[in-house]
């Protein structure tokens, strides 16, 4: 899977530029949101802006790069397209799970705010 990364200020921007996020691409976008963690990026702003389909392993992989970072950061999301907001919204993960912004800036001030 192609991931566009950007280091703003302290925060990684991630852009996975699959348009899906599904069982054939979710392991290997769950090893590289690892190798980000592990690499000391604790605070991430993931623009899923061309992502139009997203599966049960695609959330899977969010929730897992959640629980990675803990308490020691944190993700937000945005740029999400109309098909993957009605995902998180049957889940109900758009609400107290992940933090959801319209746009990059909203997002980045999101995080300045606390990193």
């Amino acid at each position: 899977m192609d991931i566009e990364t950007k280091n703003e200020g302290g925060i990684l921007l991630v852009k996975p530029l699959s348009g899906r996020l599904d069982a054939g691409s979710a392991p290997a976008f769950k090893s590289r949101m690892v190798d980000y963690i592990l690499q000391d990026n604790m605070y991430i702003a993931m623009d899923l802006s061309e992502v139009e389909f997203m599966d049960s392993s695609g959330l899977s992989v969010l929730l897992s790069t959640l629980k990675t970072i803990g308490d020691r950061g944190r993700l937000v999301l945005f740029g999400i397209s109309p098909n993957v907001a009605r995902l998180f919204s049957i889940t109900r993960l758009d609400r107290g799970v992940f933090e959801i912004h319209e746009d990059s800036k909203t997002a980045i001030q999101s995080l300045n705010r606390v990193a």
